[in-house]
């Protein structure tokens, strides 16, 4: 029956259970998943056919959809009471600085009721190059790629729903993830023999272990502040070089070549040239003091060892 306390009466119970809706249920949003599955209803957007049964075993939901094609998006709208938001903005965009597929998504959450809370994924790449200084969530973005320039318009229109429709929005700002399970990590890394940039040319560089990220991701969903902007970063204080040469040294592994900046061009794809040109410090107390977060490995020397 109806009451003060529940003017609708009892809801039946896939309403009262809390629905979170996962965008972007790449690795991290799997360990999300995995964590957070114990309290919540999980449900996961998702273009591929082939990632249905996957999802399925893991007791998510799939729901077909495409950020690309907005269209697709409409079922969406009211249907999680949080959402995590992990999809990055497309490799290229008209015009070039924007997110297209955060505007489509962000249209389709405001068509009814409006999630509880959201986290989005961003990068510290909207800072751009700070020459090592150590920077804290007050400072200044200053992209310098198109690709940084489209997650500072993501960020912005991420805000802006929040502000307009009582959602409360965290932005999540991540460095470098690695995991000793994650593809592509240092490991792989050493085992191709990349070299890295010699001690005169190198780089601060920030990490955040996938398990400690998908933690913080489930802590600013029930915890963060309303528009706050958080760094999803380890305590580490590492250069480039020196991340790889203590990977090197746990694995067993030769450390890598180094090199001068001027050769890396020659011999390093482009994507990672790019991490080579800007430097900078994280500070991250935001996770201790407001989403009292305790994290697992809170340096690298830690996450890649791993569990004992």
């Amino acid at each position: 029956m109806p009451s003060n306390q529940t003017p609708l009466g009892a809801l039946p119970a896939r309403f009262r259970r809390e629905r979170v809706l996962i965008i972007g249920c790449g690795d991290v949003g799997l360990r999300v998943a995995r964590a957070g599955h114990a309290r919540v209803r999980l449900l996961a957007l998702t273009s591929s056919p082939a990632r249905v049964p996957q999802l399925r075993e893991r007791g998510i939901t799939p729901l077909r959809g495409d950020l690309d094609l907005p269209q697709s998006l409409a079922r969406l709208a009211g249907l999680a009471t949080r959402v995590v938001y992990l999809a990055p903005p497309p490799a290229a965009a008209q015009p070039w600085w924007q997110d297209p597929r955060s505007a489509a998504l962000l249209r389709s959450l405001r068509r009814r009721t409006p999630p509880r809370s959201l986290v989005y994924g961003s990068t510290t790449g909207v800072y751009g190059d700070r020459g090592g200084a150590w920077i804290d969530e007050t400072a200044a973005v200053a992209p310098a790629t198109p690709r940084a320039h489209r997650r500072v318009h993501a960020e912005s229109m991420v805000r802006w729903f929040g502000r307009g429709s009582g959602t409360r929005s965290s932005i999540l700002r991540i460095p470098g993830i690695y995991a000793a399970d994650r593809a592509g990590g240092a490991r792989e890394r050493l085992q191709r023999g990349m070299p890295v940039l010699r001690a005169e040319d190198d780089v601060y560089t920030n990490h955040i272990h996938a398990d400690d990220l998908a933690q913080v991701v489930l802590a600013s969903l029930w915890r963060g502040r309303p528009q706050r902007i958080y760094h999803a970063s380890d305590d580490s204080e590492l250069k480039m070089g020196d991340y790889f040469d203590l990977a090197a040294d746990l694995y067993g592994l030769p450390r890598p070549p180094r090199i001068a900046r001027d050769a890396a061009s020659a011999v390093l794809p482009v994507g990672v040239l790019s991490f080579m040109g800007e430097s900078r410090r994280l500070r991250n107390r935001r996770l201790a003091d407001e989403l009292r977060v305790r994290l697992r490995y809170p340096t690298a020397r830690e996450g890649l060892v791993g569990p004992p």
